[in-house]
């Protein structure tokens, strides 16, 4: 894989969903990974988004490879989300992907807000081969203004560590809420919280906190976890 300008160059994938036309993915995969995340996008944005470029060259410079694709709506630059089992099948179609392109990597599953919640359905449904744990970039617990935990009932059905990363000022997931839902879970759920930072990952002006700090701090551990997973896989 080439390098350039310091960045690493993103080899283009496609997977193959059943029924669906061929979808875009982008493999990151420094020759020292360690480990590959496969980064499922939020429901507004494609793997194209600037914050997912960031989290892939990030992680690609900690050690850990990032796959980044699409989910089918995305591609047909739809607004609405495809059916769950889509979701779940693309999310399937992405794992077998990685496999093949990263074979004998630990893989982790997840992504940013909607695209984690897809990825732990689907592991709640059926144990995705090859994937040691699901680390979610802001997990949605519920919409906006409509507190709530329904979203977190199929998380007691997974079977591999979970990480969640969550801003204090995260609008679709109070505090108060999501703790006690973590914790419920047992010791293989952790919870990181990133102060002041919103559902985007973006802290106001007043806080004194930059969004290149608290991307650096969610990249941070981010990677010391996968690393974790891991050593404990390995």
């Amino acid at each position: 894989m080439k390098e350039v300008d310091g960045e690493q160059q993103a080899r283009p994938l496609t997977l193959e969903v059943p029924g669906q036309e061929p979808l875009a993915a982008l493999l990151h995969l420094p020759s020292t990974a360690r480990a590959l995340y496969l980064l499922a996008p939020g429901a507004g944005a494609g793997m194209a988004h600037p914050f997912l470029r960031r989290m892939a060259q990030g992680l690609a410079a900690r050690g850990v490879g990032v796959l980044l694709y699409q989910f089918p709506y995305m591609q047909r630059r739809s607004r609405r989300p495809d059916p769950a089992p889509l979701c779940h099948a693309t999310v399937r179609s992405a794992v077998a992907a990685a496999r093949q392109a990263a074979p004998g990597l630990p893989l982790i599953a997840g992504g940013k807000s909607f695209g984690g919640r897809m990825s732990s359905q689907a592991q709640a449904q059926a144990a995705l081969p090859g994937v040691v744990g699901l680390a979610f970039l802001g997990f949605p617990l519920h919409p906006a203004g409509r507190p709530g935990t329904e979203r977190a009932q199929h998380l007691s059905r997974v079977s591999v560590p979970m990480l969640f990363l969550q801003g204090t000022r995260d609008e679709l997931a109070e505090r108060a809420l999501l703790q006690p839902v973590v914790q419920g879970l047992g010791a293989q759920a952790r919870l990181a919280w990133l102060q002041h930072a919103d559902h985007a990952f973006r802290a106001p002006a007043r806080s004194g906190r930059r969004d290149e700090d608290i991307e650096r701090e969610l990249l941070d551990v981010l990677a010391a976890w996968i690393a974790e997973q891991c050593a404990r896989d390995g």
